[in-house]
């Protein structure tokens, strides 16, 4: 969910933190940009409890931290330097269409994975797309790219309803 992809409302992010804690599922809309064109705004993503043991890169993952919901994908597993000198296990995580890594996601901050995305009512097919893809390149280039993209992508829903896949 990156900068503009998060719940920003603190007691929505609290009570989706709840759910899942609680519950073991949450299904959630997004409504930023940072996982274009895998998850596009607006599409809903189904979560499931999963432990940092249990996810590996390629997978996309939900975290909350700072009050704020994120949807990510996994790029590494790595541990995160503590002061006592061993390292806690964690997930290096960044939004597809984004240049940098997010900071480390530890065990406490990990909600779960996300294990459906659903655009426009038909499932989405979870595919990683490879960083260097020419889509993936143009859309991490330029917002307005991002924008027009999206905008783009939600006519042909419309005017073409068909199952939506998320592929090069």
């Amino acid at each position: 969910m990156g900068e503009r992809e998060n719940i920003s409302a603190g007691p929505a992010c609290g009570l989706a933190e709840e759910i899942i804690r609680t519950f073991g599922e949450v299904r959630l809309r997004v409504y930023g940009t940072s996982m274009a064109p895998c998850i596009l705004p607006g599409d809903l993503v189904s979560i499931e409890r999963a432990s940092l043991r249990d996810i590996s890169p390629g997978e996309i993952v939900l975290y909350f931290r700072n009050g704020r919901l994120f949807v990510h994908r996994v790029v590494e597993r790595k541990a995160a330097a503590t002061a006592g000198g061993s390292g806690e296990p964690c997930l290096i995580t960044r939004g597809d269409r984004l240049s940098y890594d997010d900071p480390p996601v530890c065990s406490a901050e990990l909600l779960g994975r996300v294990v459906s995305v659903e655009r426009a009512n038909r499932k989405v097919e979870l595919r990683g797309m490879e960083s260097n893809h020419p889509i993936v390149r143009l859309l991490r280039a330029s917002d307005r790219v991002t924008y027009l993209y999206v905008r783009l992508a939600a006519s042909w829903r419309t005017l073409f309803p068909r199952r939506a896949k998320c592929q090069a």
